[in-house]
């Protein structure tokens, strides 16, 4: 077959932002996977506005934005489409569309309701497409991802002191690892950090910008964040870090935290468990599918259920290991092989189509 996949998210423009986020970390580790498991497919890279000569059997695009045309208006060729979640669809409150945005997210919705199958990351995902898309269930495929195979436990104690005193670091502290956006719950996890004197680690890009649209609803959480950590010892913002610091940071952190509101799937979690890392996280959206039975679970709705939960595991060594070890188990379910072997499939069965 040959598959043509649409890797703007990590070539050009706009799309850039996404390179340093969840659908960056698919795209490569897909394309990765899908190259090194079925290498008799032909795999054609291109970016939006490539004008491509080589025939195409499927399109591929691998990722959705629902208030932006990430989508082609019109595509006669048999097209796959991967949809991670409709966060902003779910909580319009939130994330504000504006007039564009409502017109963009029609055609989006027209040219998602026009595509030979959606790939989408979890159960909880697939019920929101059904519900904001009106698209038929047998369109969707769930298709979970998995953790770059590179995350996991380090055995070097002098690589794990090495991060610390790169970034200034506690020998015991909490870790959160994502974005900024109000479905995180930030606000929340600082305060529970802070009722607690539990020192917080956060990693994320979004974290330390400093040209932030004050205007955008969307960014009321950021700012917020940014307040509340500025000038106290015990939140230490770290930005965008390398690969190889943060695997180093889930090793040296005694819990990872993340009681988010909503997630269409949660992959800091996978990236925790990995790396033995115990994780307190939330219910809400997909969570509990991927995290399973191998993590503490707060609600996300109270700070105080928060902060004792954070407390209960940061605190007791014997809870530690228990969801370490579990954690453990749960992350081998989940592999860039089986993510492959899936899609793949669902590619011959539109090819078949």
């Amino acid at each position: 077959m040959n598959i043509a996949i649409d890797i703007s998210p990590l070539k050009t423009g706009h799309y850039l932002q996404h390179r340093v986020r969840g659908t960056g970390f698919y795209l490569q580790n897909l394309c990765k996977a899908l190259e090194e498991n079925y290498p008799e497919n032909k795999y054609i890279y291109f970016k939006r506005g490539d004008k491509l000569k080589e025939k195409v059997d499927i399109f591929h695009y691998p990722y959705f934005e629902p208030f932006f045309l990430t989508l082609p208006l019109l595509q006669k060729n048999k097209t796959i489409i991967t949809v991670h979640d409709l966060t902003p669809l779910v909580f319009p409150n939130h994330f504000k569309a504006g007039a564009k945005g409502v017109v963009k997210w029609w055609i989006q919705r027209r040219s998602l309701r026009a595509a030979s199958a959606i790939i989408t990351d979890s159960q909880s995902s697939k019920n929101d497409i059904v519900k904001y898309v009106d698209i038929e269930q047998t369109k969707i495929k769930v298709i979970y991802l998995a953790a770059d195979p590179e995350f996991r436990i380090l055995n070097s104690k002098e690589k794990l002191e090495q991060v610390r005193e790169k970034y200034g670091l506690p020998q015991k502290f909490a870790l959160y690892v994502g974005d900024a956006t109000w479905n995180k719950n930030l606000p929340r996890l600082i305060k529970a950090s802070l009722k607690i004197n539990i020192p917080l680690v956060m990693v994320g890009k979004a974290l330390i910008g400093k040209e932030i649209d004050c205007q955008n609803s969307w960014n009321k959480d950021l700012l917020t964040v940014q307040k509340m950590a500025e000038g106290n010892r015990n939140i230490f913002r770290l930005g965008f870090i390398s690969k190889e610091d943060l695997i180093a940071l889930y090793n040296a952190a005694t819990v990872f935290a993340i009681p988010s509101l909503y997630e269409g799937f949660g992959l800091p979690v996978l990236e925790a468990m990995s790396c033995g890392c115990p994780v307190v996280t939330s219910k809400e959206g997909s969570l509990k599918e991927v995290a399973g039975e191998a993590a503490k679970y707060v609600d996300a709705h109270n700070t105080e259920n928060i902060a004792e939960g954070i407390s209960e595991v940061f605190n007791s060594f014997n809870l530690q290991k228990e969801l370490s070890q579990k954690g453990l188990v749960q992350s081998k379910k989940f592999t860039w092989e089986k993510t492959a072997l899936e899609t793949n499939n669902l590619y011959k069965s539109v090819m078949n189509q």
